[in-house]
């Protein structure tokens, strides 16, 4: 199977921009927890037009990372690995798999708790992050592995945005909503007549969020809206799809996500880290990113295989598969981004994000290990062979 070079330069992109979150997470929370942290967390705190810049980094800045998402979502659909719907069903079973075995488990703990409304934490993968360590393990990994880890991490990150459209919308304000999505309708209208120029459509965008933010609905979803309004056409170089998604690459991974884990990383590792590690939403994120995610990716995708929904790629196996799982429980962006919704105690928010950053770098560490292992071992396998 040949990937696309819009294929190879995403994955390029999210490699390079994983690692540079890394050095911002680390970055962020060196400052944070230093003698310059007052002044590091009021800088994010200050007030812009209204909003905190945090706020405008979370709920306008994301927007466009949402943007990109959509436009990958879209061209995977169309052309890519989701056009065929026997391929496309394995990745979405998995993704499917690593939504509902992580909530179970943390509602296991929380259910009926102050911190019931976390369920949707553990649920998330981080692209950047996940192919970013994929992307250490260099020429061993299989194309068939990169896709299908790609394909799963963005059906992940759009049942977060369901998630977060249904669970975390607090009030509803109607009139707003339906403006919102009156313009998502001219810009339909716009795409089927094949207007090709991308400045009506960022200038809908920008309408549709503001509208969208008044709605009380998460204006980040406006990113994915519009991403399925900009014509696509046959995927092409002149395609506006193709160019907006072509021209994002590099402001989100390496701009916008590393402002984003900046601002949202600026932990105090104060009190009884112990003591945090043992409350129950912290349980339930642990276990829910580091064994419901391995196990609810590897059952489904069997699951798939089993009733012959779908086939396992070439170059896969249960074990790799599994590793795979390990990997998508590598939280992180959406897994921080839920929790700004779903908490309003200003302790627990900081808490949650310290073990969002623990239980991500163990399931990092774990589909490093475990996926090196496998593919050297599969290496030396096919080596011997010839």
């Amino acid at each position: 199977m040949q990937a696309t070079k819009l294929f190879k330069d995403f994955f390029e992109s999210e490699r390079a921009g994983g690692l540079t979150l890394i050095v911002c997470t680390l970055l962020s929370l060196v400052l944070a927890n230093t003698t310059f942290g007052d002044t590091y967390h009021h800088f994010w705190e200050m007030p812009i037009f209204g909003h905190s810049v945090e706020h405008w980094i979370n709920d306008g800045l994301m927007t466009i990372f949402f943007l990109l998402i959509g436009l990958e979502l879209e061209r995977e659909i169309y052309i890519g690995e989701l056009s065929r719907m026997k391929d496309a069903l394995l990745p979405l079973f998995a993704a499917v798999g690593g939504m509902i075995f992580p909530a179970a488990i943390y509602l296991y703990f929380n259910y009926a708790t102050a911190t019931q409304a976390g369920a949707g934490i553990p649920m998330a993968t981080d692209i950047a992050f996940a192919l970013g360590i994929l992307s250490l393990l260099s020429n061993r990994v299989p194309t068939s592995l990169k896709v299908f880890l790609t394909a799963l991490a963005v059906i992940d990150d759009l049942g977060a945005i369901i998630i977060i459209a249904i669970f975390y919308t607090k009030t509803l304000l109607w009139s707003y909503l339906f403006a919102a999505l009156g313009i998502f309708g001219v810009l339909l209208v716009f795409n089927r007549m094949k207007v090709q120029s991308l400045l009506p459509y960022i200038i809908g965008g920008i309408a549709m969020w503001y509208l969208m933010l008044q709605s009380g609905v998460h204006a980040t979803i406006t990113g994915v809206l519009l991403a399925f309004a900009i014509p696509f056409g046959n995927g092409d170089e002149r395609s506006p799809s193709y160019i907006a998604q072509h021209f994002l690459h590099k402001p989100v991974a390496f701009i916008i996500l590393p402002v984003f884990a900046l601002a949202n990383t600026a932990i105090n590792l104060n009190g009884n880290l112990t003591e945090i590690l043992m409350q129950n939403y912290s349980l339930g994120i642990i276990l829910g990113l580091i064994m419901g995610k391995s196990v609810g990716v590897f059952i489904f995708t069997r699951l798939a295989v089993l009733l012959n929904i779908s086939t396992l790629p070439q170059g896969l196996n249960w074990k790799i598969v599994f590793g795979v799982g390990l990997l998508a429980g590598i939280g992180f962006t959406m897994s921080i981004f839920i929790t700004l919704l779903a908490f309003e105690d200003a302790t627990i928010i900081n808490n949650t994000k310290f073990v969002i950053l623990v239980s991500s770098l163990l399931a990092g560490l774990l589909g490093y290990f475990t996926l090196g292992t496998l593919l050297t071992s599969d290496t030396d396998d096919h080596s011997a062979t010839h």
